[in-house]
């Protein structure tokens, strides 16, 4: 099966969709599945936009309605997860996952399915260490600290993927799990990010959850984006057992989706030829979710998962075989997932700009139908009557952004917080007090005067050409490595070969490309919320 991987995709659906109908000219076959990293911007309409976490000169329309509303059509299955840079008030609709538009599936906060046999699980967001620990509370209309805490990840859904036994194929994360650096080509990772020697000297780059969740799960491949640069690695676990296989997990992260940039990779996954051609729901999963149903927090407080320490009566959420059975008798042995999209919000027209729109906190049907065949509760259904009983959405985010709590209890178990370190990252968008002030509040009813409702100035341009070194990935994905001695593979192992491109050039040693000539600015605004503000360079020209 050939399987076409996407960095963080900022909206562009035709310029993405475009290049992989010209990887299919230059390839063996037809592009069978697309995943995306995060940053997918599935966003409807003006309201939609006043949702996205950055400054408003960022905020574009982009594309993706174009599908919602029927005009345009996948031409691929895609999946994808949520990054830091979404329609969030869209996403939040479908916390179990869902389509967003026909042939374009959302995995939700966290998710498993399977598609030909292969299994494919994600998780959505990026790590921030004093969010980590609390509930879902957020909802709309966002304040200037729910629009961007809503896309931090939480500690029930790290806590319900580590439920999980049975092997996994393919796991997507938005941020790259912490330390992977040390597993590829470290070298040059910091000859072309070298902002990043700080963060990787001190092993903070990273999320410490998304490790967590590696070594868990160990998955055969873990696509990343995040940090708009492309890094593949090679990660050998530990056999559990003795006389086991030890396995290991291919990484690869892909830059963001501009025009000489590493965005995309084609790679063959092996899959079983008689499984269905449908996207299905995976059965353990399903009935993790079932059992967890009751740790359901939609509050702000901080709060930890159940363990093995003798507070909890049960601390074991994972499937056991009669309570899979259970859950398949309940689905009827059906686990397709139904072709059930619908358009819960108006879509943009471009002939008839809504300015004005209104911001409502929705129940998706999908959402509905999903939690009644599974017997569990829809998160957003939980808000509302919390909303009704006078808890406001965002009562709790009135705590220091440093990470800091008056609940007297013990901080998050990651105790560093990368979003505040001291590096510079020239792919940042910079969030200065003005800016931030300006875009302080989302109202119901906000003006859009500083919202750019037209595509991006580089859609103009002819993007299928730029495009015309778009990388086939052999399975194998080797790894070079010119610094052995400091990695973990050198030390194991000899150092497999470069990766390659067609025309036989290393792809580790191409330098990314800039869109233009200017030069980085000698003086920079200060940098706030460092892993939150990833999106785009910080020349306008090269803004996603």
């Amino acid at each position: 099966m050939r399987v076409a991987v996407a960095g963080c995709c900022h909206g562009e659906l035709d310029k993405i969709y475009g290049t992989l109908a010209l990887a299919e000219k230059r390839g063996s076959g037809p592009i069978d599945l697309l995943l995306c990293c995060g940053d997918f911007q599935a966003v409807r309409n003006e309201a939609d936009l006043r949702c996205m976490a950055v400054p408003p000169k960022y905020r574009h329309m982009q594309t993706f309605y174009r599908y919602y509303s029927g005009e345009k059509k996948a031409p691929v299955l895609t999946i994808f997860i949520g990054g830091n840079h979404e329609a969030s008030n869209h996403l939040q609709e479908l916390p179990y996952g869902g389509w967003v538009a026909p042939n374009i599936y959302y995995l939700g906060l966290a998710g498993i399915v399977k598609y030909r046999g292969v299994r494919i699980g994600g998780i959505s967001g990026i790590f921030k260490s004093h969010d980590y620990r609390k509930g879902h509370f957020e909802c709309p209309p966002y304040n200037s600290a729910t629009i961007r805490s809503i896309y931090h990840v939480r500690n029930i859904e790290v806590y319900k993927l580590k439920q999980l036994k049975q092997p996994m194929d393919i796991f997507l994360s938005h941020d790259w799990p912490r330390s992977i650096y040390h597993y590829g080509n470290k070298k040059q990772l910091l000859k072309t990010k070298s902002f990043f020697r700080q963060e990787v000297e001190n092993n903070t780059l990273g999320s410490p959850a998304a490790s967590e969740l590696l070594e868990h799960l160990k998955p055969t491949y873990w696509f990343s984006a995040h940090l708009h640069v492309k890094f593949a690695a090679l990660m050998q676990h530990q056999a559990q057992d003795k006389g086991q296989t030890a396995k290991a997990t291919k990484f690869l992260a892909l830059d963001k989706c501009l025009p000489h940039r590493d965005f995309l990779q084609v790679i063959e996954i092996d899959h079983d030829p008689s499984a269905p051609t449908h996207l299905e729901y995976d059965i353990e999963w399903l009935t993790i979710l079932r059992a967890t149903n009751n740790l359901i927090n939609v509050t702000g407080r901080l709060w930890n998962m159940p363990e093995n320490n003798g507070l909890h009566s049960r601390w074991d959420y994972s499937a056991t075989e009669e309570a899979m059975k259970e859950v398949l008798e309940k689905l009827n042995r059906d686990l397709q997932v139904p072709l059930n999209f619908s358009v819960t919000a108006a879509c943009y027209d471009p002939s008839k700009p809504q300015t004005q729109m209104q911001l409502v906190h929705r129940i998706s049907p999908q959402t509905t139908e999903f939690c009644a065949k599974l017997g569990i509760t829809d998160i957003n259904v939980s808000l509302q009557k919390a909303k009704e009983e006078h808890y406001l959405c965002g009562e709790y985010e009135e705590q220091d952004e440093s990470g800091s709590n008056d609940s007297g209890e013990n901080p998050s178990e990651y105790n560093t917080d990368t979003s505040a370190l001291s590096s510079v990252n020239p792919d940042e968008i910079i969030l200065d007090d003005e800016e931030e002030d300006e875009d302080s509040f989302v109202s119901t009813h906000s003006d859009l005067h500083t919202t750019s409702l037209e595509p991006s100035s580089d859609q103009a341009s002819d993007f299928s050409a730029s495009f015309s070194d778009v990388r086939i990935l052999p399975g194998s994905m080797f790894v070079s490595s010119d610094d052995t001695l400091g990695s973990p593979i050198g030390r194991k192992e000899k150092p497999g070969e470069a990766v390659e491109s067609g025309d036989g050039k290393d792809l580790t040693a191409v330098p990314l490309k800039r869109l233009s000539d200017e030069h980085e600015p000698e003086q920079r605004k200060k940098i706030k919320r460092r892993n939150q503000a990833i999106y785009a360079a910080v020349d306008d020209d090269d803004a996603a």
